[in-house]
């Protein structure tokens, strides 16, 4: 850890450093698939679809920088390589060779409900250890991934949604 004045116990910023880093490594892999959908969307609501995973992998990108930003603030190393990513990310690999929207719709609904699901459980953690500044932090980025795969689940008609 560097020296930091922050007030925070050092084992209290060890752990959310951690719980930061390993949610860097998965939005740092979340932001890539949301590129990869985006660049390999094809089907009749092409325009739509390949903005709508643009907008989602931009937002995606702010929340590595606030998770990042928050684990230097603590005195921690921001651990945001690709390298390290691809170790220590929790998502599960997105499926390449796919292009029709529906099945990236599938695929990127599935990854952000994922991610939100772990953030989620980060608040918890983030709170039982005494970090209620990171656990708002989470709080936040939940909120954004939740708004996000509303976005993206809207692209799928009710009676097809009822089916999956």
């Amino acid at each position: 850890m560097h020296p930091s004045r922050n007030t925070l116990a050092e084992s209290i910023r060890l752990q959310s450093v951690a719980l930061l880093n390993k949610h860097l490594a998965a939005a740092i892999d979340l932001h890539a698939q949301m590129k990869q959908a985006h660049w390999n969307v094809r089907g009749l609501s092409f325009i739509a679809i390949h903005e709508l995973f643009d907008k989602v992998s931009a937002e995606v990108e702010s929340y590595s920088d606030a998770l990042a930003e928050r684990a230097g603030g603590l005195g921690g190393t921001a651990c945001g390589t690709i390298q390290v990513a691809v170790e220590q990310s929790f998502l599960l690999p997105y499926p390449l060779g796919i292009a029709d929207e529906k099945e990236h719709i599938f695929a990127v609904s599935g990854a952000l409900a994922g991610f939100g699901q772990s953030v989620r459980e980060a608040i918890n953690l983030a709170t039982a250890f005494g970090d209620v500044d990171t656990a708002d932090l989470f709080t936040e980025i939940s909120r954004g991934i939740d708004h996000q795969l509303w976005f993206v689940e809207s692209h799928v008609a009710p009676q097809e949604a009822r089916l999956q």
